[in-house]
């Protein structure tokens, strides 16, 4: 980082790197010449895709798909579900990954700061709307898949989630980035230290914090009311309340550790997750490890309620949003796109390799409890996956085939809670025939299964194609309100967009995903042994589609 300069104003503040459209689009590899003197320099428009970074697009895009994937094919794909409890599979990446995004865009966003206290409480407001959006979403008011039915007693409502997580990680992030930035020109990887110094503590001091309360406070027994519960409970279970013996510190364990400690003191059980992961031990499930019955000689802690997105887990995850503000900032300061490939390669090699020493030592990777072996491991494993997608996407200017992830990641939140959350799902099963189980969503994933005569892979087959439907819906909110130059027409001009300019728009991001289709679904009866014509026509359907 010998060579990594920044530009100031005489004021001393930042100036926004990435400050032009080529930059952003690019990636940043040089910056444009001023003007001649006399000329004015050329308007840019706000609401141009070039605008933003495209590779962080790509990101966010491929973790909202990668979330959809792992929710929906999780039970058909046990290897991808999330770990019970110990241990880390595909789906604990996505947490971490959102967090990693945050901490990025949030160095980008508050490159300058010109009124710290607006944009304090800009980030305040935000948090908090972001907030009271994951508790509608996941607080237990819409019940998801095969149930139409909504509603839920306040008494009961859940009120940490994903969203939450991620308000909790945005809202301290910003404020660092706001407020414990030092005046430092960074002209050295030490004067780069130097200027972030502040930021460095705090993150250190929170990783302290977490790290005392986790394995110093005392958990001592507790009971939960299993009357409570919204679960068919066993038969065998008479009594209405179950105690748990714990009497311990630095427990890691389901029954007995800080995270769910704290969440019951300050929460309730009422206001946790009732169905946590750890239900899916062998200490809880026959068909462990996917839910099930109860084993004859399982502990009473099972049927206790866990949130997975607890508070004292989420000062954990913050540090991964943390993690991402340094990749921004290499990002921001750093004009050369191989030395920001470098950096990020080898900033992300320690934290890999601390994480897996860190399991080595005794200390488990744990996404319920976001231990800083997990910690590590994600963070390093997201700035991996971020430098690979920077160098094909920004360096290489490959973008063709990540266009659906940049779609879907520059509408991250509103796929989120249509998809991920089962909005859309759930409303589409609302229509059905005769019988609720006779509706589109489950005529089509049944379809697939009889295709592909495998309940496994017809489920995988369905999700892809949910990931490309939401590929084309994302491309259709991203391109389908700008006219023919590009733009969005501004208010009290023209009222509405030409229909043939909306049709074409749709068939556009529609055609991208029919050749996803055509050429996963060739893919697929080439492995299932299907060949010979079926596969000809295939390749002839995907030859005039490119056409």
């Amino acid at each position: 980082m010998a060579s990594i300069t920044v530009v100031t104003d005489t004021d001393g503040e930042r100036t926004p790197f990435l400050r032009d459209s080529q930059l952003e689009y690019s990636g940043g590899g040089t910056e444009n010449s001023s003007p001649p003197s006399g000329e004015e320099p050329p308007t840019k428009n706000p609401n141009d895709p070039k605008q933003r970074l495209v590779s962080l697009d790509v990101f966010r895009g491929f973790t909202v798909a990668l979330m959809i994937l792992v929710d929906d094919a999780g039970k058909a794909f046990p290897s991808i579900n999330h770990a019970p409890w110990f241990g880390v599979t595909l789906a604990d990446f996505v947490m971490p990954f959102f967090l990693f995004g945050v901490g990025v865009s949030v160095s980008l966003v508050f490159k300058k700061a010109a009124n710290r206290l607006a944009a304090t409480k800009k980030v305040i407001l935000r948090s908090i709307k972001l907030f009271l959006l994951g508790v509608i979403l996941q607080g237990g008011y819409f019940h998801g898949r095969n149930n139409l039915t909504y509603g839920i007693d306040v008494e009961k409502i859940r009120v940490m989630g994903v969203l939450q997580r991620i308000a909790i990680g945005y809202l301290l992030a910003s404020a660092m980035e706001i407020w414990l930035v030092n005046n430092t020109v960074v002209n050295s990887a030490v004067a780069f230290v130097r200027r972030y110094s502040f930021q460095i503590g705090a993150g250190i001091l929170l990783g302290l914090l977490y790290m005392v309360l986790l394995y110093g406070l005392y958990v001592p027994n507790w009971a939960f009311d299993v009357s409570s519960l919204t679960m068919i409970l066993p038969t065998s279970l008479g009594a209405s309340t179950e105690t748990v013996n714990c009497g311990m510190r630095s427990s890691l364990e389901p029954p007995c550790n800080a995270v769910g400690f704290i969440d019951r003191t300050l929460l309730g059980e009422k206001h946790l997750y009732q169905r946590p992961v750890y239900r899916r031990t062998k200490e809880c499930s026959i068909n462990s490890p996917d839910y099930g019955p109860l084993p004859p000689d399982s502990p009473t802690w099972c049927l206790a309620p866990f949130d997975p997105e607890g508070i004292l887990s989420s000062l954990m995850a913050a540090i991964t949003c943390f993690v991402g503000l340094h990749y921004g900032h290499v990002l921001v300061h750093c004009k050369d796109q191989m030395q920001r490939v470098i950096i990020w390669f080898t900033s992300s090699l320690p934290l890999l390799i601390l994480g897996y020493l860190l399991s080595i030592l005794g200390v488990p990777y744990s996404k319920p409890l976001y231990t800083l072996s997990y910690m590590f491991i994600t963070a390093g494993a997201s700035g991996v996956l971020l430098t690979a997608i920077y160098l094909i996407v920004d360096v290489k200017c490959i973008k063709k085939p990540t266009v659906i992830f940049q779609w879907m990641g520059m509408n991250a939140l509103i796929v989120y809670a249509l998809a991920a959350c089962d909005i859309f799902p759930a409303a589409m099963q609302g229509f059905y025939w005769r019988s609720p189980e006779n509706n589109l969503v489950s005529f089509s994933e049944r379809l697939l299964q009889s295709l592909f005569n495998s309940e496994k892979w017809g489920t995988l087959a369905f999700v892809i194609l949910e990931i490309l439907f939401w590929g084309a819906v994302a491309g259709y909110m991203t391109v389908g309100g700008r006219d023919a130059t590009g733009n969005v027409p501004k208010a009290g001009g023209k009222k509405s967009l030409d229909v043939a300019h909306h049709a074409k728009v749709l068939m556009v991001a529609l055609s991208v995903c029919i050749r996803f289709i055509i050429r996963a679904f060739a893919c697929g009866l080439s492995l299932l042994g299907i060949r010979g014509g079926v596969v000809a026509i295939v390749v002839e359907i995907f030859k005039l589609s490119n056409n």
